[in-house]
């Protein structure tokens, strides 16, 4: 359950193979937008989350899954009433949503997109720009050696910096400014580390800033590979700024859902590449569910090993 969406994605998984999808089942509900000013989900949004969560528990009971894997991330964890909100679900639909830290986040992104890239990807820097935060991970191995979580979601900064429909120039500027200098303040956390061998890019905001910039479509399969160069985004970013959110809806790979949070992202993307020297970057198609599901296959053994 992310800042953007709910999302059940049906894996057929067991150790030592990779995860195949087999269903996805996803409701939009934009958490990020729906906190009031004291930073609570709000009633409906809380009703909106149990009536999702109950039809997503009926898809995967329909696919014949044998465990689900519950978990939430930026919009639930910073809520200020997020403990009346998990008990809420737990009472009504008998899921314990598992609360993901920043810093967990981060280290499970990282796991899924060395996966992907395997070892002789080297040094690794993971970017993800979700709906309430953005996530930055380093490493060599599959734990990263430093990682971190920054209040810089798409869905969230759209929420608090960009409300109108056509950004206002002095608006667009002002947010600018505030990710620069809050991405900056972790930069060095990471340089003193060494350059990565590989830049990676993961998330739904990553994926439609490569199409609009060219990349493949994703129907065009896992498998086709897909980049970012920080030249096109930033020819991008001040024709965003100045389109409508029905306008950005036109743009090839923009869903309607997340039309209205791309000028944020976007912001987001640039800032990070700039200030991290990254010219171009590579898109990872595995994210935190792919992580969090590699993570348990990897405790399977020894739960097994102890049953038995």
């Amino acid at each position: 359950m992310g800042s953007n969406t709910v999302h059940l994605l049906v894996v057929d998984a067991h150790p030592g193979a990779r995860p195949l999808p087999a269903h996805s089942h996803k409701a939009e509900l934009r958490l990020a937008e729906l906190l009031d000013e004291d930073g609570a989900i709000g009633p409906d949004g809380v009703n909106r989350l149990v009536a999702t969560i109950t039809d997503a528990l009926q898809a995967a009971e329909d696919k014949g899954c044998e465990d689900v894997l519950p978990f939430a991330t930026s919009a639930v964890r910073e809520a200020s009433n997020a403990d009346q909100v998990l008990a809420r679900v737990r009472d009504e639909t008998g899921i314990d949503l598992a609360v993901l830290s920043g810093a967990e986040e981060a280290r499970l992104t990282f796991l899924a997109a060395r996966r992907w890239f395997g070892w002789s990807a080297g040094r690794l820097l993971v970017l993800d720009i979700g709906g309430g935060s953005l996530e930055i991970a380093y490493g060599m191995d599959e734990e990263p050696d430093a990682a971190v979580s920054l209040p810089l979601g798409a869905g969230r900064l759209t929420a608090g910096w960009l409300p109108g429909d056509l950004p206002d120039p002095a608006e667009v500027r002002a947010l600018r400014r505030h990710v620069r200098a809050r991405i900056a303040r972790s930069v060095g956390e990471f340089t003193r580390l060494g350059r990565p061998d590989h830049v990676v890019a993961t998330s739904k905001t990553f994926k439609q800033l490569a199409r609009i910039a060219g990349a493949a479509r994703s129907t065009d399969g896992l498998y086709v590979q897909r980049g970012l160069t920080r030249k096109a985004l930033e020819e991008w970013v001040p024709k965003l700024a100045t389109m409508t959110t029905e306008q950005r809806c036109g743009l090839p790979g923009v869903s309607e859902g997340r039309a209205q949070q791309l000028l944020a992202g976007a912001l987001v993307a640039e800032g990070a590449m700039d200030l991290f020297g990254v010219d171009e970057l590579e898109i990872c198609p595995w994210a935190l569910r792919e992580g969090v599901i590699l993570r348990r296959l990897d405790h399977l053994p020894a739960e097994r090993a102890a049953l038995g």
